[in-house]
Parts: C-alpha cells; structure tokens; sequence
C-alpha cells in the first residue's frame, strides 16, 4: 500500500521561504514521477509541480515558475518543494502524490491522497 506523509508546511510572511518534504513508502519510488498539488479554501486542488522517476525533468505550473523548485532524493523516497517569494495567493493546504507520466500529474488522476501539509502565508 502506498503511502505518501507530507511535512513541512507552517505560517510565514509574504516573501519568505519553505520547504516542504513528502516521503513515500510502500512504491518503487524511482519508478514514478512526483508531485506536488495544492488546495485553497474553496478552490479545486490544483497541480503545482512534477518531477520525473530520474530527476531530470522538471515541470511546473505557471504560478510557480521562477518561485519554486522541486527535487527528489530517490535513496531516501522523499520529495522537496522549496518556495521561495510566497505570496499570500501560495496559502493552501499542499499535497504529494505519484504518477505513471506529466499527463496524470497534471490531470490529477489518484485514487487517494494522504492528509497534506498546511502553508499559510500571511501578508
């Protein structure tokens, strides 16, 4: 059974920084891409950013070009999401989770989700 726990989320100031980890179990984690998503209160879950089962591609969504960085470390199963320049817009509740390819990344095809770390960004 897989399962993904998401760490590292907390309240910071407009134009800080954070680094959030997933570490994942229960996969043949080079196996998969990984990404990030987020939720804000009374929006849809949105993709934030994906990496592939090597590392070597990256893929980003728009509003967090430039601003965030996500990297995996596959001999300890765990995923990164460095945010840099916060803006309040970046407060949601962020969730990892891992895919076959950048198409379900981006279409957001899991069946499950784990419980997600919360980022607050205040201004």
């Amino acid at each position: 059974q897989v399962q993904l726990v998401e760490s590292g989320g907390g309240l910071v100031q407009a134009g800080g920084s954070l680094r959030l980890s997933c570490a994942a179990s229960g996969l043949t984690f080079n196996n998969y891409h990984m990404g990030w998503f987020r939720q804000a209160p009374g929006k849809e879950r949105e993709f934030v950013a994906g990496i592939s089962g090597s590392g070597a591609v990256r893929y980003y969504a728009d509003s967090v070009k430039g601003r965030f960085t996500i990297s995996r470390d596959n001999a300890k199963n765990t995923v990164y999401l460095q945010m840099n320049s916060l803006v309040t817009e970046d407060t949601a509740v962020y969730y990892c989770n891992a895919g076959n390819s950048i198409g379900t990344m981006k279409s957001l095809s899991f069946g499950s989700w784990g419980q997600g770390t919360q980022v607050t960004v205040s201004s």
